[in-house]
């Protein structure tokens, strides 16, 4: 089974210019703890509420700073033809529940999480074993 038979195909973005505080509220709004950072039809980072908690609140900063100044700025993907399988041992490896998924052009089209890979199609020990890897210290 292929990562687009099973992603997610409406992601929610923020600019990298919005507030930390308007993407908490999307995040809340949407019952998400990740949001991806988008500028130029590009995906430019990664954000979510631990980012907030520790790039961001712990370091001082306030709601009104942009998303970028606390964003993971490097992006981990797959791609929507990639097999399943592959994109759990990518989550073990990288050590993330959820990835966005380009199509080849490298242009957003989805995200799929661990939890839609353990409800749609991976044998239970496979999701264990991503689960082990993206869990580890």
């Amino acid at each position: 089974m292929k990562v687009a038979d099973m992603m997610t195909r409406e992601v929610e973005l923020v600019s990298p210019e919005d507030t930390l505080q308007t993407a908490a509220r999307i995040m809340k709004d949407i019952g998400s703890g990740a949001l991806l950072v988008g500028k130029d039809d590009r995906i430019v980072g990664v954000l979510t509420d631990r980012d907030i908690a520790i790039r961001a609140v712990a370091a001082g900063k306030t709601p009104q700073t942009p998303v970028q100044a606390g964003m993971t700025p490097e992006v981990r993907y797959v791609f929507e033809d990639e097999d399943i399988a592959d994109a759990s041992q990518k989550m073990a490896g990288w050590q993330v529940r959820r990835l966005p998924v380009l199509n080849r052009s490298k242009r957003l089209v989805g995200i799929v999480s661990l939890g839609d890979l353990a409800l749609e199609a991976l044998q239970p020990m496979d999701v264990g074993k991503a689960m082990a890897g993206i869990s580890r210290p």
